[in-house]
């Protein structure tokens, strides 16, 4: 049912009012069950400041960020039982990573918004749409510790950031300003689509690639670092000159936490231009701030680790002049305008998904300690319950516990005689068809001279609606495989 005194009412008047700054915080709570919530007080008061503010009460300058929660405020394990409800309960859900999750208060949130626009759409295009990006820009802004709200833009994913960096790469390089042969550097891990973007931006446009070429498993910082200066120094041979180090914060497949701060002062050193780190899996999930790390252009997506609904992701553009001239690939009415400006309207589409960030960070302070109190469970979690699926299973993790996230690869039984990539989907989809469960597989190829060694790796994630029972139920559908003397082979194509 729709609210009789919409949210995106009140935002809108509130914006039209010259007073934006009191949108924020009521999107946040204006329709949060006020019989249980004990933020009703807030919320009342919050509607007779803005009431005042409308009425020519000009004392007011400004509102708190977010409430302070008492213990009994903390959602519940029933709560966040029933914000995912609408998970599969047959499923084994351990593979947040790939679409991430977006809890029941968020979507209806979105669901308002998505009738405010059908219902009106000039109306919400012309008086909510850029100021509700807006606000969602500087929540972003705040999370991720950018100098500047004009830093920051709203993309869909970061694949999306990918191309618009690597296609001013691809300019460059049409327009000379690059020489033919100059050199773009990433990990051999680097997400597939970004890898392809890379081919059909640089590589098409004549520049040379080279990749760091990653150990897995992977037991220091250290040998990723000896890695990347390898690779730099490959770059640097024949006085070519390194454009664009391209870096994960963390890899997907496998699944480890790069060290971007350390990479991103070598590339500084060594004389690389700029720096892009693709960190799709990053905000929610591990530390992200800009000023610490240094990068040129950075990516995350929210509706992974953040609890936004698909598709969203923020692009930042470090405030100097080398990283202007972005575009999006979009071209619509605001090209020209900045970055910013221009991905926020990239034609008629559903922008609801980056509307609701502050929405998503209400969900998220509901939670004891707030993100940092999600991140540090998550990762101890998933450390647990991996070593304890690699404990039962007699095989290895990935990496070190510091060298994860909410993210961990375990090595399942080399007697699945796991061998290409083939056999990983063909698992990946047994498990899911036949055990309920769902996770992602990743194959890594013996050596020269290994034998009987681990060949399949299961990426497992932790996110706040997980139980040991998703994973107790993953440990024995493996064992009952192993049990039967299950083979890859024995799966059709």
């Amino acid at each position: 049912m729709v609210p009789s005194f919409p949210r995106t009412d009140l935002f809108c008047s509130f914006a039209a009012s010259g007073y934006p700054s009191l949108s924020l915080p009521i999107l946040s709570v204006a329709h949060t069950p006020l019989g249980s919530n004990p933020l009703r007080t807030l919320t009342i008061t919050l509607r007779t400041m803005a009431s005042n503010h409308l009425n020519g009460d000009s004392h007011i300058h400004h509102l708190p960020k977010k409430p302070k929660l008492s213990s009994t405020s903390l959602i519940t394990p029933s709560e966040i039982q029933s914000e995912f409800s609408h998970h599969d309960p047959s499923v084994a859900r351990i593979n947040n990573g790939s679409f991430g999750c977006c809890p029941t208060s968020v979507i209806k949130d979105q669901q308002v918004l998505q009738l405010e626009f059908l219902r009106q759409p000039d109306h919400f295009y012309f008086n909510c749409l850029k100021e509700g990006i807006l606000k969602s820009r500087t929540v972003i802004k705040q999370l991720i510790n950018a100098r500047h709200v004009d830093e920051v833009s709203i993309v869909d994913n970061a694949t999306t950031a990918a191309a618009i960096v690597l296609q001013r790469t691809a300019w460059a390089f049409a327009e000379g300003r690059f020489d033919k042969g100059d050199v773009a550097i990433m990990l051999h891990y680097a997400y597939g689509a970004v890898k392809k973007s890379i081919e059909a931006y640089v590589t098409r446009a004549g520049g040379c690639v080279i990749e760091v070429q990653m150990p897995f498993p992977v037991n220091s910082n250290d040998e990723i670092i000896h890695e990347f200066r390898k690779a730099l120094e490959r770059g640097k041979e024949n006085g070519r000159k390194i454009r664009l180090a391209v870096i994960d914060h963390i890899t997907s497949m496998p699944c480890v936490v790069i060290p971007v701060k350390e990479l991103v002062k070598i590339c500084r050193e060594e004389g690389v231009d700029q720096v892009f780190v693709d960190a799709a899996h990053a905000i929610g999930c591990t530390d992200v701030d800009m000023q610490d790390i240094g990068a040129d252009f950075y990516t995350s997506n929210l509706h992974k680790w953040l609890f936004c609904p698909p598709s969203i992701a923020f692009l930042y553009s470090r405030g100097s002049p080398k990283c202007l001239d972005l575009h999006h690939p979009v071209v619509s009415h605001e090209y020209g305008s900045g970055l910013a400006v221009e991905s926020a309207w990239i034609g008629t589409r559903d922008y609801s998904a980056q509307l609701v960030v502050p929405k998503a960070l209400d969900f998220v302070n509901r939670f004891e300690g707030g993100i940092e109190g999600i991140k540090k469970r998550n990762h101890d979690n998933a450390v647990e319950m991996g070593q304890m699926l690699a404990k039962a299973w007699g095989t290895n993790l990935g990496c070190p516990p510091e060298m994860c996230a909410s993210m961990i690869m375990v090595g399942l039984p080399a007697s699945l005689a796991i061998s290409n990539d083939s056999d990983t989907l063909k698992l990946r989809t047994h498990l899911r068809e036949n055990f309920g469960v769902e996770v992602p597989i990743y194959y890594r190829a013996p050596k020269d001279g290994e034998v009987g060694v681990i060949t399949g790796y299961a990426r497992i994630s932790y996110q706040v609606y997980n139980t040991f029972e998703d994973y107790t139920k993953f440990r024995d559908a493996v064992n009952k495989l192993v049990c039967d003397g299950f083979t890859c082979n024995l799966l059709s194509n």
